[in-house]
């Protein structure tokens, strides 16, 4: 029998390797010795002149590499396979739709101590008297060994004991003296799993509203079988406490949750909501975490200790053998698309993963994507609607401001400002919102135009004026802050406004109200931004200024009044996702305001207050924008109507990067038939970045199996061809991004 291996490396191929020549000696993790091992165990192999850990993926009888030049695996390392049944079909599935590296899609889903060969599951360490060390008690009393001796009885009337109960009861370096002098010896065993640990559901001080109720209950129904729901919640609207009391209904049934968040970073709120509600049992798992932290997590969900585990997109690869919901909370957020490497959606694995183990998956947001309203309108999906926040709270008055029509200072209009000192007087709280960090996007010399540029990237520095430095916002490049223009001598100025600027504005208008930052400058530190956000919720700072991370689920009970500045960022992008984008913010940032007792008030500023998407967006709401903005994609066939894949390539040598793509493109025609298009080549928004050259190509097609098959055929031909040194190119399938 050949064992087939997925290795963590970027070859689309699985490796032949014999069974070890020692079968007992390779397997000591089974207990026999004998059959074959489980797929999804984990493998060491010798690899080159490495030895790597691969998890089997397959058994053959033959093998297409010769017999003399087959090598033998060393080690098996696990008794059962590291990922439960669902998972691990998931994670070959995933594979073969997003067209990458199985070795390298396994590879993601494991902490990076278990990629490295250690235990999966916990090991316990136990110690007893070897026959020196029985000797040794029984010679007459040595006083330079008398703690050694001491610990020796202990062991005689304890053993086998382990080594933390040990070292709970001696001092430090005993037990390795004993170990050194070879009285005492170890063994290593997976420790038994334990029962559940009872967990208590601590009560809740809400009383659902109606529509809760009502959707706790449908979705309670649904518990064995597999049903996809779109919880369809204005902001504030509860959409946390209905995932609670659903949760709830799973555990207590035996089973097991998978909440999946945006970022794990921007909402602490609903982790500490989680463990007050319940004693025991939540985990969490994001890339912040320690790799000691990571494991242990993922050690407990996989053993079933875990009831629920919340972690952001790579959680949904998590192995959890009683696996009864999933929560994809926020699911529009393109956080959960990976673009970078395996670029998955996590959202719709989530899916996926919800139908194969027959379970129900709640999809919830106040701004849902136009992929899952069109699911909702094909009846994939279930709609569940929270129209209503709860109690007094209701949603807040929008308005447009006229920029063309009124002063500004800094970006802020005099009707904001004015807006902005009534709240404040009121004892409110104040967002203001603008999605771009730094001090000012440009530095520029009026007297030659000149702009300071990124010597990598198509692109402008951006001026950080607390850190003196021009940073690039998309290679990472800073730079020195000149005082005059590089070509003319002359003074340069800052052009536009980035949170720092508006906060070093909003300080000298305001000079008595306190004022927080939260952006990516402000929050990079570990528990900064927990920092920022308390004190908001304490009423220390009045003013919040922030850019996207403040749309992500928080709670400001006291925040009346909402400002967005430059509201015009996406309403001429070239992308054909961003309005979609832009209404999603606006809607989720104005849904930070009177979510309580307070009235709530929203500004938008715009220099366009006729756009359809703006009026619309005011008049209708998220959803007379979604029926519109959908209805626009169904002309032109963009997605949900359609589905797409993007070539990604770059290279430092610009025309061999073009007559790459060329060759693809050519390769694909060729062939292909009317049901697939190739677009391109075609060069990205940014064509340089960090000193690469950018483009790609666009394959579009009306039904996803034809796309499916196309790439299948294509995409080892495209490996085939000849390329620029350097060159690096990925296939996206379903992007979120055509630019």
């Amino acid at each position: 029998m050949i064992l087939q291996i997925a290795l963590d490396m970027p070859l689309r191929r699985v490796f032949d390797y014999s069974w070890p020549p020692d079968v007992a000696a390779a397997m000591p993790a089974l207990a026999t010795g004998r059959g074959a091992p489980p797929l999804g165990v984990r493998v060491r192999v010798p690899f080159g002149r490495r030895q790597v850990i691969g998890v089997l993926v397959g058994t053959a009888l033959e093998s297409a590499v010769a017999a003399n030049k087959l090598k033998a695996a060393i080690e098996i390392l696990d008794e059962r396979p590291v990922f439960d049944p669902v998972t691990f079909e998931l994670l070959r599935w995933a594979a073969d739709y997003y067209h990458h590296p199985l070795g390298e899609v396994i590879a993601a889903a494991l902490p990076v101590s278990l990629r490295d060969g250690q235990a999966a599951d916990d090991i316990v360490e136990s110690w007893v008297l070897s026959a020196p060390g029985r000797e040794e008690l029984e010679r007459p009393t040595n006083r330079r060994a008398a703690q050694q001796r001491a610990l020796l009885a202990w062991l005689a009337e304890h053993a086998p004991a382990t080594a933390e109960r040990i070292r709970a009861h001696w001092k430090p370096g005993l037990l390795r003296a004993l170990a050194e002098r070879g009285w005492a010896t170890a063994t290593r065993s997976a420790a038994s799993v334990a029962p559940l640990a009872a967990f208590e559901v601590r009560p809740s001080e809400v009383t659902l509203t109606e529509a809760q109720d009502q959707v706790v209950g449908a979705m309670n129904a649904s518990f064995g079988r597999f049903a996809a729901y779109l919880l369809y919640g204005v902001t504030g609207s509860g959409k946390t406490e209905v995932y609670l009391r659903v949760i709830a209904a799973a555990i207590a049934a035996g089973g097991q949750a998978l909440v999946l968040v945006p970022e794990i970073g921007l909402t602490p709120q609903l982790v500490a909501r989680f463990r007050e509600r319940f004693s025991a049992g939540v985990a969490v798992l994001h890339s912040a975490l320690t790799g000691t932290d990571r494991r242990d997590a993922w050690r407990a969900a996989h053993a079933g200790q875990a009831r629920i585990v919340i972690g952001t997109r790579s959680a949904v690869f998590t192995s959890l053998p009683r696996l009864a919901l999933i929560v994809v909370d926020e699911e529009h957020d393109a956080s959960y698309k990976q673009h970078e490497g395996f670029r998955y959606s996590a959202r719709d694995l989530a899916v996926w993963r919800a139908q194969r183990a027959h379970v129900p998956i709640i999809l919830g947001s106040a701004t849902p994507s136009l992929e899952t309203l069109e699911n909702v309108a094909q009846a994939r999906y279930s709609q569940l609607l929270l129209p209503q926040r709860p109690g007094a709270a209701r949603p807040p008055h929008m308005a447009l401001v006229d920029l063309r029509k009124h002063g500004s200072e800094q970006g802020l209009s005099q009707p904001a400002m004015q807006a902005i000192k009534q709240h404040l007087t009121a004892g409110g709280q104040v967002i203001v919102f603008l999605n771009r960090r730094g001090y000012a996007p440009s530095l520029f010399c009026n007297a030659c135009g000149w702009v300071a540029p990124c010597a990598h990237c198509d692109a402008r520095m951006t001026l950080h004026r607390r850190a003196a430095r021009l940073r690039c916002h998309h290679c990472g490049a800073t730079a020195p802050v000149p005082l005059t223009c590089g070509n003319c001598g002359q003074p340069l100025h800052p052009v536009g406004q980035g949170t720092e600027r508006v906060e070093e504005t909003l300080a000298r208008l305001f000079p008595d109200a306190p004022l927080a930052r939260l952006d990516r400058d402000t929050a990079t530190g570990r528990g900064a931004m927990e920092v920022v956000l308390n004190r908001v919720h304490s009423g220390e700072a009045r003013i919040l200024v922030g850019t996207q991370m403040l749309t992500k689920g928080h709670h400001f009970p006291e925040v009346s009044l909402v400002v967005i500045l430059d509201a015009d960022q996406g309403l001429f992008a070239s992308d054909y996702r961003a309005t979609e984008r832009l209404a999603q913010t606006i809607t989720q940032v104005a849904g930070r305001a009177g979510r309580a007792a307070r009235a709530g008030e929203v500004l938008i500023q715009t220099e366009f207050p006729e756009h359809p998407l703006l009026t619309r967006l005011i008049a209708e709401g998220y959803a007379g924008f979604a029926a519109s903005a959908l209805e626009e994609r169904r002309q032109a066939e963009w997605p949900p109507f359609s589905r797409l894949a993007m070539l990604r390539a770059e290279a430092k040598d610009t025309a061999g990067l073009d007559g790459f793509l060329q060759a693809a493109a050519h390769g694909g025609r060729a062939w292909s038939d009317s049901a697939v298009k190739i677009l391109g080549p075609a060069p990205a928004l940014i064509a340089r970045r960090a000193d690469h050259f950018r483009a790609h190509l666009l394959i579009e097609s009306a039904a996803r199996g034809a796309l499916q098959r196309f790439l299948a055929r294509w995409l080892p031909q495209v490996e085939t061809l000849p390329g620029p040194s350097g060159l690096r190119w990925s296939i996206d399938v379903d992007p979120l991004e055509v630019d």
